[in-house]
């Protein structure tokens, strides 16, 4: 399965702790993320995460088309609820297009640990009858 990882700036090492403590999951598939996250968790974790642009520089849009081409399976995307609406347009995208394509999508750390325990028992193997391809995402 295809992981998208995105968190905002006060998410950051919040995301880094979570794939410290999945990592043994996380290994098992393609991980991919917005630059700096992405720069972080590897650095840290010793993971391959495929980095896109930051999400300031267009890195969200580019996750948004992946999502778009169904290509993403599941989408962990720490938020900070403080920042100001005018940053959401972005994000109330990303979420639009994981509710048009059937994408599991974490907002906080508590529904990222469900996802990521319900993957590692195999109850998101669905995403790959639902959007069939090889083991792994080749276009990363």
């Amino acid at each position: 399965m295809t992981i998208a990882l995105i968190a905002h700036d006060k998410k950051k090492e919040l995301m880094v702790q979570f794939c410290i403590a999945y990592c043994g999951i996380l290994s098992k598939h393609t991980l991919c993320a917005t630059a700096t996250t992405g720069k972080l968790v590897a650095d840290t974790t010793g993971l391959d995460v495929h980095r896109f642009m930051s999400g300031k520089r267009g890195g969200d849009q580019q996750i948004a088309s992946r999502i778009a081409y169904n290509e993403i399976d599941i989408l962990l995307f720490f938020r900070d609820s403080m920042l100001n609406a005018v940053d959401e347009s972005d994000e109330i995208t990303l979420l639009r297009l994981c509710d048009m394509h059937n994408i599991p999508l974490a907002t906080n750390i508590a529904t990222a640990e469900v996802l990521i325990r319900a993957l590692d028992r195999g109850d998101l193997d669905w995403r790959e009858i639902y959007n069939p391809r090889n083991n792994k995402n080749e276009s990363f």
